[in-house]
């Protein structure tokens, strides 16, 4: 080490600052094509050898730089898009550090030419040497700017090492692309790698336009499973698209989010959809999504990290809370009816609602996913449809459903419904009052006690009853407890359970988080509990199990201010034990009534642990199983 102080010289302080901007071609790639949606341009033109490590070549038809100018975009901390502190509060471009142009030029070799005007004739500007003087000399070039990035860390040897395989890097620059290509819709860009063409991105702006290049960037199964959602509220505004829960994914690939047109990576932003997405998505997998938020640029920091990755927002609960809710109620939108069985290739429907606007935010319980229990119940079947009868309305549109009770044989429905093998105009389903069968259908039959076989006018619907019935009773619970508490009913006898200290312990420091679920407990020893009491709606559950499975969320989880965001995956284990189980022989306006009341169920794709509930297979495959007109 030396004892003497030195100042750096400008090439070595801008290789320290290359570290913080520059990673790998892809990085270098983000600098040079904000640097040019900033000079107003329409089209970009990237072309990249070696996966970018040999060579990257943006080109924009943007403003262009003046003679005069060019050496000093060159320099370090040299900007036209802030002039002083304020400018920072209300940053409104990509770009503003003043670092990226000259980080680069310090670990490549760098040319830019640009020109002002249609003459043809610009200027080329490059740097060199140990002090990084810029070479300027006059050069031929249309409107814009080109910069000519060559041999990538070829002075830095230590970084060089750290770059990957030549497809590892192109892959890199490809999600650059792709996620740049989302924020601009009205700017075309091509990609070019080792001479042979990527992208053709066509620019646009209409709604059509937008979701075909999503459509191009997420793929065609993204889109066709897709809610379109528009939301404004506070002076925040958050539009998109993000796919149902069924199309989710092992990864974490296909989630874009922009702020401003920036796209950002934030804890806030990740923590709202992730409890958005809590109630219906499967565990561990990922939602898919492609969104943007609008809001003052004064309420939102961008100068947080060098890339401008991150974010920091003003108000980061009023943003937290309005994604959180404005997420959670389009997907709680969803319902069987807006699934359009025409003219896709999918198992699964396409999903074309109509775009959710105004939605209110409200607060709702972070969720974890929970095992899906397996234990049959002990109350016979019809105590379960009759505590199923109890807890939901009157159905309607099923033809003596809703007269007789769920019970009960619906002389209607039965009549051209409840035979095994029906024939001749028995064979097709009731009509509702336009000529339609509801989006689910009419049931024709259970299968192994588990799957309920519906006709609708696309083909076969299957439905896993369990998992259709467990969200009904789920979303019912949450209403019911939202409203203000639960309806419940004293046990004649007393259950008496058999638990360690400890839980004993915890339900005594917890008990009012059974009572606000409609339990009453007593501690009977040191190891022992008495369940007086249950909630109606669970009638003929397994009590033991339910209590401690109770007990055990709230030993895991710790510390009583956490304990209200369980509250709904308490609930959800409570639907799942409450719940209609496999090898339950139902009645025909039984499974009629359960399809109506999945129709009009928030979220009823998915049971509580994200599983779908149904599918739809349709005329056309069926025909296809069997060579018909071929």
């Amino acid at each position: 080490m030396h004892d003497k102080i030195a100042q750096l010289t400008p090439r070595l302080a801008n290789q320290i600052a290359a570290g913080e901007v520059v990673e790998r071609p892809a990085s270098v790639i983000k600098e040079l094509l904000e640097n040019s949606l900033d000079a107003g341009a329409s089209r970009l033109d990237v072309e990249i050898e070696n996966g970018g490590i040999k060579r990257i070549k943006v080109r924009d038809n943007g403003r262009g730089i003046d003679r005069e100018d060019l050496p000093m975009a060159l320099a370090r901390h040299a900007t036209s898009k802030i002039h002083a502190l304020e400018d920072l509060e209300a940053v409104a471009t990509l770009g503003f550090r003043g670092e990226a142009l000259a980080s680069i030029s310090s670990v490549a070799r760098l040319t830019m030419t640009s020109s002002r005007d249609d003459s043809g004739k610009g200027w080329q500007v490059s740097a060199e040497g140990r002090d990084m003087q810029a070479q300027l000399a006059p050069a031929a070039h249309p409107r814009g700017t080109t910069v000519d990035v060559r041999d990538l860390f070829f002075n830095t040897p230590a970084r060089r090492k750290f770059l990957r395989t030549e497809k590892t890097e192109f892959n890199r620059v490809d999600d650059t692309i792709k996620r740049l290509a989302l924020s601009r819709f009205d700017v075309s860009i091509t990609l070019r790698h080792n001479g042979k063409g990527v992208h053709n991105l066509r620019a646009g702006s209409g709604r059509v336009e937008m979701e075909r290049r999503v459509s191009q960037v997420c793929g065609p199964a993204f889109m066709q499973n897709a809610l379109h959602i528009d939301v404004e509220r506070s002076g925040l505004r958050l539009w998109g698209w993000v796919a149902e829960p069924a199309f989710s994914r092992s990864q974490a690939d296909l989630q874009f989010f922009y702020v401003n047109g920036r796209a950002i990576r934030d804890k806030v932003v990740s923590h709202a959809v992730r409890r958005a997405f809590a109630d219906v998505l499967y565990h561990g997998r990922h939602p898919a999504f492609v969104l943007y938020l609008e809001l003052d640029p004064a309420s939102v920091d961008v100068n947080v990290h060098p890339t401008k990755h991150e974010v920091r927002f003003r108000d980061s609960r009023l943003v937290h809370d309005f994604l959180f809710g404005s997420l959670h109620r389009a997907l709680a939108s969803v319902r069987p009816g807006d699934r359009d069985g025409e003219g896709d290739d999918n198992e699964l429907a396409q999903v074309r609602p109509q775009p959710v606007t105004g939605v209110a935010v409200g607060e709702f319980a972070a969720q974890e996913r929970m095992p899906l229990s397996s234990a049959p119940s002990t109350g016979d079947l019809q105590q379960q449809m009759q505590g199923y009868a109890t807890l939901h309305q009157p159905y309607q549109g099923v033809p003596g459903v809703a007269e007789a009770g769920p019970g009960a044989a619906a002389p209607q429905a039965s009549a051209q419904l409840a035979q095994p093998w029906p024939t001749g105009e028995a064979a097709a389903p009731v009509a509702s009052e336009n000529g339609e069968a509801p989006p689910l259908g009419y049931a024709l039959a259970q299968l192994h006690g588990i799957y309920i076989l519906a006709q609708n006018q696309h083909g076969l619907i299957v439905v896993d009853m369990h998992a259709a019935h467990e969200r009904i009773v789920y979303e019912r619970m949450k209403t019911a407890h939202a409203a203000g508490g639960i309806q419940a009913q004293p046990l004649l006898v007393p259950v008496s359970l058999a638990v360690s200290q400890r839980e004993a312990d915890c339900f005594e420091e917890r008990s009012e988080v059974f009572s606000s679920l409609g339990f009453v407990l007593q501690r009977a020893g040191p190891e022992t509990l008495l369940v007086r009491q249950v909630p109606t709606m669970l009638h003929g559950a397994e009590v033991e199990q339910l209590v401690r499975d109770v007990l055990s969320d709230l030993l895991a989880e710790g510390g009583s201010d956490r304990i209200g965001e369980r509250i709904n995956e308490i609930l959800s284990t409570m639907a799942c034990h409450g719940s209609v189980r496999a090898n339950r022989k139902l009645t025909v306006p039984e499974m009629n009534a359960l399809l109506r009341d999945m129709e009009r169920t928030e979220r009823s794709g998915q049971c509580n642990h994200g599983r779908p509930t149904w599918t739809q297979v349709k005329l056309a495959d069926m025909d296809k199983w069997f060579l018909r007109g071929q």
